[in-house]
């Protein structure tokens, strides 16, 4: 006679995103067992609600899932607003509800591989020094 009544405690709310990030991530709880090396049985009691995690079980589970361990901290503190979470592109996208989890999915994926291109890629550069010259001499 334990158990919690559902959607009583901030931790049933961090269990639900939690859940819902390691579907996009496309993970089995079981892998993300091993990932974190946090046992299976563990992690769905968290994801359940039953257990609040620990700050070091948090930031494993940020670094797994490919999150920011701030935003996970924040989601785990129940001081996310709705603003907040969609703040960042990343967010937006995990937050947009006419999207399914692989459509979620492969947007991460392509976002995350234009950003992770890095500033190799001069197109920046060329309209700051365009920007900076160029300006002046019409007028």
């Amino acid at each position: 006679m334990d158990q919690k009544p559902s959607g009583n405690a901030p931790w049933d709310a961090f269990g639900t995103y939690l859940r819902a990030q390691r579907h996009l991530a496309q993970l089995s709880l079981r892998q993300l067992a091993d990932l974190t090396k946090v046992s299976n049985p563990y992690l769905s009691q968290i994801e359940r609600g039953l257990h609040r995690p620990s700050i070091a079980i948090i930031k494993s589970l940020a670094e797994a899932l490919n999150l920011s361990t701030s935003d996970l901290l924040a989601h785990a503190a129940d001081i996310v607003a709705d603003e907040e979470s969609a703040s960042s592109t990343e967010g937006a996208i995990r937050s947009d509800p006419l999207l399914n989890d692989v459509q979620k999915s492969a947007l991460l994926a392509v976002y995350r591989s234009m950003v992770d291109t890095g500033p190799d890629t001069g197109s920046s550069r060329a309209g700051e020094d365009e920007s900076e010259g160029g300006g002046e001499g019409r007028a």
